[in-house]
């Protein structure tokens, strides 16, 4: 059972173009959402490499979110295709250190969606506190 006073630590790793975009309309709209979340940008999805999130997770994160651009609109062609061809490879990584595979998430985030990127850091926030603190976490 998590602890009622489990506040979550999130990494989101935002693509510069379009989901840190995002990130910046949620915060200028106003729009409401938990402040576990920690917004790295990045230039692309694509460069987030698998060992970046599972890094984050051993070391006291205790969830991981890759925001990208909507496929097909990816400023650097394909890095959001490359994004989610290492998914995969994650979960399975995930596995191996015993962490759930809900403490990662992929997720598109258009520039002109702030309420999606608020609403998905309000889910993933919930998702992170039912499933309590990462085991890592010192």
């Amino acid at each position: 059972m998590a602890d009622d006073n489990f506040e979550p630590r999130i990494i989101a790793f935002c693509c510069n173009w379009c989901s840190y975009a995002g990130a910046d309309l949620a915060g200028v709209s106003r729009l409401q959402y938990p402040p576990n979340i920690l917004v790295i940008r990045v230039m692309c999805s694509g460069m987030v490499h698998p060992n970046l999130v599972i890094d984050a997770l051993t070391k006291g994160a205790d969830g991981v979110l890759i925001c990208g651009c909507h496929p097909g609109d990816c400023h650097y062609l394909e890095g959001n295709l490359k994004a989610e061809s290492r998914k995969d490879a994650i979960e399975l990584m995930l596995e191996d250190f015993g962490l759930e595979p809900e403490r990662f998430r992929l997720e598109w985030i258009s520039a002109s969606e702030g309420p999606r990127f608020a609403e998905v850091m309000r889910e993933m926030t919930e998702t992170i506190r039912g499933l309590g603190p990462s085991p890592y976490r010192q």
